[in-house]
């Protein structure tokens, strides 16, 4: 067990670099097992879900090599098909397995995934697209997937799932014939999976779009591919600026259309976000406002699927919410306990309403003071940390390491920006 102690009212600012998207690489690292040939990827971040996922794929046979931030794997020689317990519960990706190496190795077998506990995330859609590709699979105590005769399929996702697509385009790019994915998700890491699959052979129509067509392929091949940056990273850090009143600009930014997502959240909460020259700029700013709606009403922040805020944002922007002059409704739609860290908050000074489970209500400007606080996952963690850097005095945030697991070296990076962050182990 972990815990950061930080000191508060410490301004953060300067110039940032994001690290490989989390949400992107983990499938990609899934992927390696479509080929027999080296796949090499950049950019990778050193974070504790990448870890285990490298553990997974090394326990089955992949050959791993690991050097900084590039990563090449060689699935040449498959021993297992059977996952360890221990690493399947550690993370949510170890059902990014399942497509690729029943699809290639005609079976394989999981224990039920772990990952962060932030309400109900079902695995039905996968299932049932599998089962139209021509994999059996059988549920209980553990998930059995068997290829029979691996076949494309028109496949209506019942919900736009990211890592279910994710899983039904690494497998239908070994499927004979053409896969059609209506109700697809179209996040920016989905359309980084789908470029590299493309690097590795595949053909896959409609990315970036909810309609995914992919012809099938009767071998993938090798491949090197750098990760984008991870803008959920980017604005983590954005937002721990913002609410310190510090100036911060990021390097190598996310693209524009992923840019724009984050700064209408950033723009309602009072604060403007400036892309020029491959550079984005958080700049100096008036005491920030709450943009009301038409008429004066008040504002409301909800998430959905992409292009629509994503949720991976919405535990920060609660936090930048209470250093804003105003009122705004957050409607977090996708997950039931996601809002339940705001408690912390409240602890520590926020005004603060929790509607129900997925609505809460903030006024700002609260002035926060220092608390001994749990990190109940990634997200919420790091929204955590921007509480305690803008808090009075001391803070103490244990079950650190659960932040680890989606940002690399928090604590080294921050206090290079300005934080006064120690960790304890």
């Amino acid at each position: 067990m972990a815990r950061f102690i930080i000191e508060g009212r410490r301004r953060i600012g300067g110039t940032f670099r994001p690290l490989g998207n989390k949400n992107a690489v983990l499938p990609m690292l899934a992927a390696s097992l479509l080929t027999d040939e080296p796949v090499t990827l950049r950019n990778v971040p050193d974070i504790a879900d990448v870890r285990v996922m490298l553990e997974l794929l090394a326990s089955v046979g992949v050959d791993v090599d690991r050097a900084g931030d590039r990563v090449t794997l060689r699935a040449a020689a498959l021993k297992r098909r059977r996952l360890d317990r221990e690493l399947c519960r550690r993370v949510r990706s170890s059902i990014l397995l399942a497509g690729p190496l029943a699809a290639r190795s005609g079976r394989a077998v999981l224990f039920p995934p772990g990952g962060d506990v932030i309400g109900r995330r079902r695995l039905d859609t996968h299932f049932a697209g599998l089962r139209a590709l021509g994999i059996e699979v059988e549920a209980g105590p553990l998930f059995t997937f068997r290829r029979r005769a691996l076949r494309g399929a028109d496949l209506v996702l019942d919900e736009a799932s990211v890592t279910a697509t994710e899983n039904l385009l690494m497998a239908a790019a070994l499927a004979p014939g053409r896969t059609t994915i209506y109700n697809a998700a179209c996040e920016p890491h989905v359309q980084d999976l789908g470029r590299l699959l493309v690097r590795m052979g595949a053909r896959i129509e409609g990315l970036g779009t909810n309609r995914l067509q992919i012809e099938g392929a009767d071998r993938l091949r090798g491949a090197e591919h750098t990760v984008g940056p991870d803008f959920v990273e980017a604005g983590s850090f954005l937002a721990a600026a913002a609410v310190t009143r510090g100036e911060l600009t990021v390097e190598d930014p996310p693209d524009g259309l992923t840019t724009a997502v984050m700064a209408r959240a950033f723009e309602r909460l009072g604060r403007r976000l400036d892309r020029s020259e491959g550079r984005l700029r958080l700049a100096a700013q008036p005491p920030p406002r709450v943009a009301a709606d038409l008429s004066g009403a008040v504002p409301k922040i909800e998430d959905g699927p992409w292009p629509a805020f994503p949720s991976d944002l919405m535990s920060v922007a609660v936090v930048l919410a209470t250093q804003s002059r105003g009122t705004v409704l957050f409607f977090e739609k996708m997950y039931e306990s996601r809002m339940y860290f705001v408690d912390r908050l409240i602890e520590m000074g926020a005004r603060i309403v929790q509607c129900d489970p997925h609505r809460v209500l903030v006024s700002g400007p609260s002035p926060l003071h220092g608390q001994v606080l749990t990190s109940p996952d990634i997200r919420a963690g790091m929204s955590l940390i921007l509480a305690a850097l803008c808090a009075k005095g001391r803070s103490v945030i244990e079950n650190a390491q659960m932040i680890d697991r989606g940002y690399e070296r928090i604590e080294e990076r921050l206090n290079a920006l300005g934080a006064e962050i120690v960790r304890e182990e």
